[in-house]
Parts: C-alpha cells; sequence; structure tokens
C-alpha cells in the first residue's frame, strides 16, 4: 500500500467537499436559466463534443484503474485515478461553456425552433423514449456523484483504505455509468444541434 499524501483531518475535508459539491450542483443547474449570447467565432456546441470525448477518456481511465488496482499496481491506481479527477474537471468546465453558450437543446427539434412538434416526436420516434430514460437516469447520478469521489479520493489519499476500497465499491460504477451515459446522451443529442 502507498503512504498518505495528504494529512488527515476530516472536519476540514467534510466541508471542502461540501462547499465543492454544493457549488458546482448550484452552478449546473443555474445552467438552465442562463445563456451568455456573445458571438465566440465558432459553433458553441463544440464544447458538447469535447465534452464527450473526454467522457470517453474518463470511462477508459476508471477501467484502467480498476485492472491496476486488481493486479495490485497501486501506484499506477493511483495516477490513473487523479487523471480521471482531472479530466472530470475539464469536462465540467467544457460542460458549463457548453450550457451557458449554446444554451439547451431540446431532443427531436428538427427545425431548432425550441418546439418539439407532434411530427418531429413522430420522426425522432421509440429512440426518443431511450433517450430520456437515460437522462433520467444520467441526471440524477451525476448530480450526486461528485461528493462520494471526493470522498473516495480523500481515503485514498490519507491512506485509510479499508474506507477507501468501501466507498470505491459504491463511486466507482456509478461514476462509470455517468461518464458512459454522458457520452450516450452526447450521441443522441447531437443530430439535433
Amino acid at each position: 500500500m502507498l503512504a498518505p499524501v495528504l494529512v488527515k483531518n476530516d472536519k476540514k475535508a467534510w466541508v471542502f467537499i461540501g462547499i465543492v459539491s454544493v457549488v458546482v450542483f448550484a452552478a449546473v443547474v443555474s445552467l438552465s436559466k442562463i445563456t451568455v449570447n456573445v458571438d465566440l467565432g465558432f459553433d458553441p456546441h463544440v464544447f458538447a463534443g469535447i465534452s464527450a470525448t473526454i467522457n470517453s477518456l474518463v470511462s477508459v481511465l476508471l477501467v484502467a484503474g480498476l485492472i491496476s488496482v486488481k493486479r495490485k499496481n497501486y501506484l499506477v491506481h493511483k495516477k490513473i485515478m487523479l487523471a480521471a479527477m482531472i479530466l472530470s474537471i475539464l469536462f465540467l468546465v467544457s460542460y458549463i461553456c457548453h450550457h451557458l453558450f449554446a444554451g439547451d437543446t431540446k431532443f427531436g427539434d428538427l427545425d431548432h425552433d425550441g418546439f418539439v412538434t407532434d411530427a418531429e416526436k413522430a420522426e425522432a420516434g421509440g429512440i426518443r423514449l431511450f433517450y430520456y430514460i437515460i437522462l433520467l437516469t444520467h441526471i440524477p447520478l451525476a448530480g450526486i456523484i461528485l461528493p462520494f469521489i471526493l470522498f473516495t479520493a480523500y481515503r485514498g489519499l490519507i491512506a485509510e483504505w479499508p474506507q477507501h476500497r468501501k466507498l470505491a465499491r459504491i463511486t466507482w460504477p456509478v461514476w462509470l455509468y455517468v461518464a458512459v451515459t454522458g457520452v450516450l446522451v452526447y450521441l443522441l443529442i447531437s443530430p439535433y444541434y
């Protein structure tokens, strides 16, 4: 096992993780009410593609992190998981930029008028229901996973391995699901950008 990187201070960790989680959650929730109309000189939907690419990389890193820890290669596991966290921060920046500059996109809105008519719904077909089922599982899990990721990382960085493992058994599959479904949501909605 690896030596601790941080000095244990659960009170400060709880405060820090709580503040970060609330701020990120509030920022993401407020995106549905805020759009900045500026000419960036490029299509702001490029941020969605960047976000999906980052989520793909995070998915790969999460699987690689699991493999490395199963092989007891703890230093590699640590580096991979920290890389996944850094990429997740970059994902968040890209996600915020996309929603800030591009606004919301409605699934099936072929004419981009902000309304989905019955004809547009019929054209989208059954994939529309599939999209909303994925989205309705993705959004709440994405909203609650951040503090779990941060607490799992904290337990690892202070070398509390039993607690780290216990949290990781919950955090890892949810984080992977959120990353993979994030890519799927992008692939399904991107034709309507």
